[in-house]
């Protein structure tokens, strides 16, 4: 073997491998769809309803553990798992959710958490899962949240596993610049600004103005780079007004029921009721499609809350953000 030309010929390889790393630029990293599924009867069967050709990453909600910090066997996951593989999909166990758990307070409480800790990471041992996403909300931020999410983040790394975070507006200075630092990307909630819990405030729950609002915070203010951002997006809406109030029915409305009761409005952001009965506000076609082009911009994805709620037809909003981040960015 000539030593000197196989010497040139690895430096030539080594510096093509380089040449070709170097040429890719943020705007060539992986457009993140991450969709949460919140399934009530069987996890496994509701995954037949989603185009898993259109997401990068399947969010579980919620799988939290009992008060004493013990978790439960899943049923169905290790099936989810697998389906998921097949479409090159992530699955993320997200813990938490929009309600209040108190007692995350004493688990994550110096005395509790490593023992935390340690459950949560052979969930993600047992199942084979890709990462971790924090969905504590509310008062389930305390003072104990850094310490427990930096506990996380050294067992996940040592397996080459991911940690994110869901982040609302209203507690977002809660989360200091350590804990953000765990995460290698967060699901911005840019939406429930107002909602049935606010009848005296009425109003749109999920304008664009507000989606730049947390955009414009996370990247001006908290100095995160755009491709750990991915801008959340509500494939549902509130109702206020009589209506709302008197049937529950109005109080809250998946996209497929707004497709379905309401075609003519598909393209807008807005329902008035008869009879003085009240308005439904959503995220229509033009605001999703509005939203995606803006995260496709200023933003390393985006986040849907949630998945079932969407339409298995031509009106899937899935297929929109798909379609509209595609053509973005060719």
């Amino acid at each position: 073997m000539n030593y000197s030309y196989s010497k040139n010929r690895i430096s030539r390889l080594v510096l093509l491998v380089f040449l070709v790393m170097a040429s890719f630029t943020p705007a060539q990293a992986q457009f993140k769809v991450i969709g949460y599924i919140w399934s009530r009867a069987n996890m496994a069967q509701d995954l037949k309803k989603v185009d898993l050709e259109k997401i990068t990453h399947l969010n579980i909600a919620f799988i939290n553990p009992s008060p004493e910090g013990v978790f439960k066997d899943v049923p169905g996951l290790d099936t989810v798992v697998q389906i998921a593989r097949q479409h090159n999909i992530k699955v993320f166990l997200s813990c938490g959710g929009g309600s209040s758990h108190a007692y995350y307070a004493r688990l994550l409480e110096d005395a509790h958490r490593k023992t935390l800790v340690n459950n949560f990471i052979a969930v993600v041992d047992k199942y084979d899962l890709d990462g971790i996403d924090v969905d504590l909300e509310g008062d389930d931020i305390d003072a104990n949240y850094e310490a427990f999410v930096v506990g996380l983040k050294k067992q996940l790394k040592k397996r080459k596993k991911l940690l994110s975070a869901a982040v609302a507006w209203w507690t977002r200075e809660r989360i200091t610049n350590v804990a953000l630092a765990q995460f290698d990307f967060i699901n911005i909630m840019a939406y429930d600004k107002t909602g049935p819990w606010k009848p005296e405030m009425p109003g749109q729950h999920a304008p664009i103005s507000y989606a730049m609002d947390h955009l414009d915070y996370w990247r001006q203010e908290r100095g995160m780079d755009k491709n750990k951002l991915n801008l959340g997006l509500p494939f549902y809406g509130y109702g206020f007004g009589e209506l709302p109030t008197k049937d529950r029915s109005f109080r809250q409305l998946s996209w497929l029921d707004v497709q379905a009761k309401y075609p003519e409005r598909m393209e807008y952001d807005e329902i008035v009721l008869p009879a003085n009965g009240g308005t439904i506000y959503y995220n229509g076609k033009k605001t999703i499609k509005d939203k995606t082009l803006l995260a496709t911009k200023d933003a390393g994805g985006v986040m849907i809350w949630q998945l079932l709620y969407d339409s298995p037809n031509e009106h899937s909003l899935l297929s929109l953000i798909d379609q509209t981040h595609k053509q973005a960015m060719k």
